[in-house]
């Protein structure tokens, strides 16, 4: 069944050309893939999104925000919602750890709809639930306030990447982010296993990962590119939002997205 009414998103680029949807990290907006939007718009109809309770979409998108009720099923749902609205069957995409995770679910469970896919920094399981639904309950109670110390660390490698410009927008997103959408994207993370499902996906993969993520360390990458089928993997020198390397990803990803249109 389709969502009641569809994420808050942006669409740039030619009408004509082929859609390519990036997908946000937990935490952040759509904002997180600024930098590589003048790349990216010239080639393809960029379809930017944000999650339940980020950026610009409220918590309400959600059939069910109560504490265990979201699944990465769900939010991959609002992702084809999207692509149907705008009349689109198959469409690249592109995703940030939870973003990646999204991705993940529909190029292993709509295979037709998934013409590329990008992961990064992104896991296959994003570890034990307890700990999600712990940060779940933490949110729900204190907000995210809790959070905006040690998010920084934790996404970036070098920490004066918080202090710029972008880098301060981002911390922003994580401060504004309701609590009820965080929450329940933590425990769609918490129900996440995608392991039995990677031999799954048959579109041509792409995994990027961080050098220096703390978050999905880099043995996540690497499981992602074993259990996928003839995946390619790449390192940049960075965090867990590999944003900080602008050029690297960049370059990464436009040489995979050319080489599968």
């Amino acid at each position: 069944m389709l969502p009641a009414r569809l994420p808050h998103h942006h669409v740039s680029g030619p009408p004509d050309a082929p859609l390519l949807v990036l997908g946000p990290s937990l935490g952040t907006s759509m904002t997180v893939w600024d930098a590589q939007l003048p790349a990216l718009a010239p080639a393809f109809r960029v379809l930017r999104f944000d999650l339940p309770g980020h950026g610009g979409t409220p918590t309400g998108v959600l059939r069910d925000p109560e504490p265990g009720g979201t699944t990465v099923e769900d939010l991959a749902a609002l992702v084809l919602a999207l692509a149907d609205h705008y009349g689109t069957h198959r469409f690249h995409y592109a995703g940030i750890s939870l973003g990646g995770a999204i991705g993940a679910h529909l190029a292993a469970h709509h295979r037709e709809r998934v013409a590329s896919l990008a992961l990064i920094c992104s896991s296959a399981h994003f570890g034990p639930a307890d700990p999600w639904r712990e940060r779940a309950a933490l949110v729900r109670l204190k907000g995210t306030a809790p959070l905006l110390a040690t998010s920084p660390a934790r996404w970036f490698a070098d920490p004066s990447t918080a202090l710029t410009p972008h880098g301060r927008a981002l911390v922003r997103n994580l401060a504004d982010t309701a609590p009820a959408g965080y929450a329940a994207c933590c425990d769609a993370l918490a129900a996440y296993d995608l392991l039995p499902d990677l031999t799954r996906i048959t579109a041509p993969t792409l995994v990027i990962g961080g050098s220096h993520d703390v978050a999905t360390p880099l043995h996540h990458a690497r499981q992602l590119a074993h259990g996928i089928p003839h995946a390619t993997l790449r390192v940049v020198d960075a965090g867990h939002l590999a944003v900080e390397q602008p050029e690297a990803l960049e370059t990464a990803l436009i040489a995979h997205l050319r080489a599968h249109v």
